[in-house]
């Protein structure tokens, strides 16, 4: 069973939210990284997990993700299969989370009781999710165990009052302790209540940005026994099958740095994966694995990812110039002076990361130069870094136009 929703967890590190999302799902890992194991990645990190509901408790009281309900120890049925996202916490990280924004079809936002709401990264979580217009929201109150309960209380109507007006107001709150399980259950049916599987056209052409590539061979092995590279993401619209052909844009680079060209590529599909789950045939929702006749050195590495794979001859020609139509954001302690000719940006650009020059800005309008060629749909949101002091800082978003 292929997973039918994604949903970004965003939360402060010390927050725990990777202790939230393990307690759903065992896991917490993509099985190819072990920094995304410790929650430290940059990189979209991910897990699986499906919800079920007890036919003896029901509805209200029977929601787990355990194949036995851990009130009564009766079965549990199927319901539905999700993937959780990583959407890494760190501020100078949460570009990640404006380029994978269209993949993401619900968020979870994980708060502890142990601070005062809200902290510093609360604030640009909850900012970026407005911007993405992520409606869909749930809360978890977590670390209840680690004050009383009369803080907890005090925290629950902090974390009301921080939502009050935004996006997120009438989102769910949920206590749970990660760490014991408690809760769990209310967690997840809120979850599956409020984050509904997103209707997509299945017949549109298929369209899926790279967010890992790599080799899966062994090294040393024999040369008849090799299999192709392998490009996981997620679909964002279509459908794609084993035995398509499949086309990657801009593709590898070559050449020497600062002059690297691009020559897109072109594939078949030799096997579908969601999970462990070999697949004929995937759909948007979850994230997939691609089992492609490419050489393993392209794909080795993340040398993919970035990437926008389609059918052939249906893909945007990759550009190193963007026209976009920007906004920055406003917040205390960030300044966001006029742009100047020649500035640098960062942009982050569906799963790749790119350095640009301003060639020209007027009001909320902005050409950008890009040192490295981007496939990329009109419309697309587009996060901005800006060199503030010495480091760079997540200031704005953008539409591509």
């Amino acid at each position: 069973m292929q997973a039918e929703v994604n949903i970004g967890v965003v939360g402060h590190v010390d927050h725990g939210k990777t202790s939230v999302v393990k307690a759903m799902t065992g896991v917490w890992t993509d099985t190819h990284s072990e920094e995304v194991k410790r929650g430290i990645t940059i990189k979209l990190g991910y897990a699986d997990a499906v919800f079920r509901c007890c036919e003896k408790c029901g509805n209200e009281n029977g929601w787990t993700t355990q194949e036995k309900c851990l009130r009564c120890g009766g079965k549990t049925r199927d319901v539905r299969r999700v993937s959780f996202l990583d959407a890494p916490g760190h501020e100078t990280l949460m570009t990640t989370v404006i380029a994978a924004s269209s993949i993401i079809d619900g968020a979870l936002l994980v708060i502890g009781a142990n601070e005062a709401c809200p902290c510093p990264q609360t604030l640009e979580h909850l900012m970026v999710l407005e911007v993405l217009g992520v409606k869909h929201i749930v809360v978890a109150q977590n670390k209840i165990d680690l004050v009383s309960p009369e803080k907890a209380k005090e925290n629950y109507e902090q974390i009301r009052k921080f939502l009050s007006g935004s996006i997120a107001e009438k989102a769910p709150i949920i206590p749970v302790a990660a760490n014991y399980g408690a809760n769990l259950d209310l967690l997840v049916k809120a979850l599956h209540d409020c984050i509904p599987v997103p209707h997509k056209n299945p017949e549109a052409d298929f369209r899926m940005y790279v967010a890992r590539s790599f080799d899966v061979n062994k090294p040393g092995a024999d040369l008849e026994k090799l299999s192709g590279g392998v490009v996981g993401g997620s679909l964002i619209q279509g459908k794609i099958r084993v035995g398509d052909e499949i086309e990657s844009r801009p593709g590898f680079h070559f050449g020497e740095k600062g002059k690297e060209e691009f020559k897109p590529v072109v594939t078949t599909v030799k096997a579908l994966f969601s999970g462990k789950e070999r697949l004929e045939e995937a759909v948007p929702g979850g994230l997939i694995a691609i089992g492609t006749t490419l050489d393993p050195a392209l794909t080795k590495s993340d040398f993919l990812v970035g990437n926008m794979v389609g059918k052939p001859g249906t893909l945007p020609e990759p550009s190193k110039q963007l026209q976009l139509e920007y906004h920055f954001f406003d917040r205390p302690g960030l300044e966001n002076p006029p742009l100047k000719e020649n500035e640098p940006l960062v942009v982050s650009i569906g799963t790749s990361t790119s350095i640009g020059f301003v060639e020209k800005a007027k009001k909320n309008k902005l050409t950008l130069v890009l040192k490295r060629q981007v496939c990329v749909e009109k419309d697309a949101k587009v996060a901005i870094s800006r060199k503030i002091g010495q480091r760079w800082r997540l200031s704005g978003y953008a539409k591509v136009k």
